[in-house]
C-alpha cells in the first residue's frame, strides 16, 4: 500500500516511515516546477560481444551526444496526481513525424512504466501537478530515445522527492523494462545492454565533432537480437580485436585510436544490419580529413568522427556529399572532451 510524502517544516530531511532505510525526502514548493534531463547517443562506438565465445552478451560503447530529453512536472492542487492508462497523464510532447522533434505527442509507455516502477519502489504516490516533457531525439533511429525517456523521467522524480539519485534504483527500474544504452551515466562506459551491467568506465577525456545522416526507417532491437548474437559468435575474434584497439584508446587518450575502432566496429555491422550509404561513406573518409566511421548499430544513423572541429568549407562539402546521397546532413559533438 502506497503512502502520500509527508511535507515537514523548514528544509530538513525526514525519512518516509516504513520505507527503505537511509532514504530520505525533503519540503519540496508546491509552485516549484522540477525537472529531469538526459543525453542521448550517436549510436555506438562498439557494439558486439563482450568477448570471443558461444554464448556472447550484447556490449555496448554508447556514443553521448550533446542532445537531450526533457521532463517536467508542475505541482498543481487541481491537476490529476496520476497514471494514466496509457502514460503519464501531462502536456504534449515534442515528438514529431517518423520520430522527430518538433510535433506534439506525450510521454511513451516506457516512461510511464518508469514513472510507476519508481512509485512502487519507494512506496509513494505521485502529488497532484502536471507532467510536460520534451525531445530532441528521435524515435528508432539509434539515438536511445526511449532510454533517455526514462532516465529523465526517473531524475524528475528524484527531485521531485528530494531523494538522492540512486544509479542502482535507476538500473533495476531500466531492467523492468528494455535493454539500454548508458546514457544514465555522464560518461563513456563499456556496458551490456541486456544485463544493466556497467563493465568498465572510460571516462570524459575524449570528444569528437561528427557529420552524420540518418537514413528512412527504423529498427526494433529486440527483432534483430538473435541474429546480431549469431553474427556475435560466427566473429568473435574480429570483434575482440576492435573491442581491444578502443579500449587502449580510451586508457591512452587516443581519439584517433577510438576512431580507428569504431570504424572496425561499424564494418562489422553493415555485415549483418547493413546501411545503404556505408560504402560510400567509408570510400570518402580520408577525402574529407575524417578519422574514422561510426553508426548505431540497430539504427539508422552514419557519420564521420573528427578529433578536431572541421571548417566551414570541410562542412560545406560533407553536406553537398551527403545531400548527393539523398540525406540532409547533421553536425553535432559527441561525447566529452
Amino acid at each position: 500500500m502506497s503512502t502520500r510524502v509527508p511535507v515537514f517544516g523548514g528544509n530538513q530531511p525526514r525519512p518516509v516511515p516504513g520505507r527503505t532505510p537511509g532514504v530520505h525526502v525533503v519540503r519540496q514548493p508546491l509552485t516549484r516546477t522540477v525537472s529531469g534531463v538526459c543525453h542521448g547517443t550517436l549510436g555506438e562506438l562498439y557494439q558486439g560481444p563482450l568477448r570471443a565465445g558461444p554464448v556472447p552478451d550484447i556490449a555496448l560503447v554508447s556514443f553521448p551526444v550533446d542532445r537531450h530529453s526533457w521532463v517536467h512536472f508542475t505541482p498543481e492542487e487541481d491537476a490529476p496526481g496520476m497514471l494514466g492508462e496509457s502514460g503519464v497523464l501531462g502536456e504534449p510532447r515534442a515528438s514529431g513525424e517518423s520520430g522527430a522533434p518538433g510535433a506534439p505527442g506525450v510521454l511513451g509507455a516506457k516512461a510511464a512504466a518508469a514513472a510507476g516502477l519508481f512509485l512502487d519502489r519507494f512506496g509513494l504516490t505521485l502529488p497532484p501537478g502536471r507532467w510536460s516533457v520534451h525531445s530532441d531525439l528521435r524515435v528508432g533511429v539509434g539515438m536511445a530515445s526511449s532510454t533517455a525517456d526514462i532516465v529523465a523521467t526517473l531524475r524528475c522524480l528524484f527531485r521531485l522527492f528530494g531523494l538522492a539519485y540512486d544509479l542502482d534504483v535507476v538500473l533495476g527500474v531500466l531492467a523492468r523494462i528494455e535493454r539500454a544504452d548508458s546514457v544514465f551515466l555522464d560518461e563513456f562506459a563499456l556496458h551490456l545492454s541486456g544485463r544493466h551491467r556497467v563493465v568498465r568506465r572510460l571516462g570524459t577525456g575524449l570528444g569528437f565533432h561528427t557529420a552524420y545522416i540518418t537514413e528512412p526507417g527504423t529498427v526494433d532491437t529486440a527483432a534483430v537480437t538473435d541474429r546480431l548474437l549469431t553474427h556475435y559468435r560466427r566473429h568473435g575474434p574480429r570483434y575482440e580485436r576492435g573491442l581491444d584497439t578502443l579500449l587502449k584508446g580510451f586508457s591512452t587518450g587516443d581519439p584517433r585510436a577510438v576512431a580507428q575502432a569504431a570504424t572496425i566496429s561499424a564494418g562489422l555491422s553493415q555485415e549483418v544490419l547493413p546501411k545503404a550509404s556505408f560504402d560510400a561513406v567509408l570510400a570518402h573518409r580520408e577525402w574529407f580529413g575524417a578519422d574514422g566511421v561510426f553508426v548505431a548499430h540497430t539504427g539508422c544513423l552514419i557519420g564521420y568522427l573528427f578529433a578536431h572541429r572541421p571548417g566551414a568549407d570541410v562542412k560545406s562539402e560533407l553536406s553537398a556529399f551527403f545531400h548527393s546521397l539523398g540525406h540532409q546532413c547533421s553536425f553535432a559533438q559527441g561525447g566529452y572532451g
